[in-house]
């Protein structure tokens, strides 16, 4: 199995090749409007499904930007994971979210 590496804040998370797809169908999806789509890369991280290594710093992650973007069972999920969580991994995570989201703006402007 070939592995490639995704972006995540400043850490990498090395993932295979369905997971790589899984995040930038997703991330597509998201860029169309469907903000459900970033609630399901929550669950494939939080789950290790389609293709994905478990990483609950990952799924924090995009279940919080999911809530941001208004998402309700995503901030559910985030509670739920966070149980699970340590305090430092869940200040990663929420810095892992914040950079994503500056990135977005940037985007989007």
């Amino acid at each position: 199995m070939q592995l490639t590496s995704i972006e995540g804040g400043s850490g990498t998370i090395v993932q295979g090749e369905e997971a790589a797809a899984l995040v930038a169908d997703c991330l597509a999806q998201f860029a169309q409007g469907r903000i459900a789509a970033l609630y399901d890369l929550g669950v494939a991280f939080s789950t290790g499904s389609h293709g994905t290594a478990c990483d609950l710093i990952e799924a924090h992650k995009w279940f919080n930007i999911a809530a941001s973007k208004g998402h309700e069972e995503a901030s559910w999920c985030r509670a739920d994971i966070s149980e699970e969580m340590t305090a430092r991994e869940i200040a990663e995570a929420q810095r892992r979210a914040r950079e994503w989201l500056a990135e977005d703006r940037r985007r989007a402007a």
